[in-house]
């Protein structure tokens, strides 16, 4: 709990003190807020496309999972503060978006049927929600280790 001179006027910590400091340098934390706006672009590109433009549920799932991709590959980047070089992170970004992709269409596309599309997508996220930020962690924009190889093949640089 705050103590009293860590919380501001309206009872929330204050952005100096140290509780504070620990929210912000949470990886979880950062993971969720990056995760948290980039499931709003998605879901609104995808209401776009689905209901305002008219396309078929998979193709519209499928096309606003992989326009949302540079938003949330540049902020999650940004999260996990990689220093890996980006062609290495954007590759192992690339499989994993890939693989989030196929996925996430085929989640949607089945489970709409019973619980609705809005709520297909929401379980299909906490579903990738989970994996993605064990995969970012500890492959996508890892530290790169001294003569370990990588998923990719490629041997990381210390």
């Amino acid at each position: 709990m705050a103590s009293d001179a860590e919380l501001g006027t309206e009872g929330a910590p204050d952005p100096s003190s140290g509780a504070w400091d620990r929210i912000r340098s949470s990886p979880v934390v950062r993971y969720l807020a990056v995760g948290g706006s980039a499931f709003l672009v998605d879901l609104g590109l995808l209401a776009l496309f689905h209901e305002a433009l008219g396309w078929t549920l998979w193709v519209a799932t499928g096309s606003a999972f992989l326009l949302s991709f540079v938003y949330t590959y540049t902020l999650q980047r940004l999260a996990f503060g990689s220093k890996l070089p980006h062609g290495s992170a954007l590759f192992r970004y690339t499989l994993l978006v890939a693989a989030n992709t196929v996925v996430t269409a085929f989640l949607v596309s089945v489970a709409s049927p019973a619980v609705g599309w809005v709520a297909a997508k929401v379980l299909t996220t906490a579903v990738t929600t989970v994996w993605n930020f064990f995969a970012y962690k500890h492959w996508v924009f890892a530290t790169p280790t001294t003569g370990r190889r990588a998923l990719d093949g490629h041997e990381e640089a210390p």
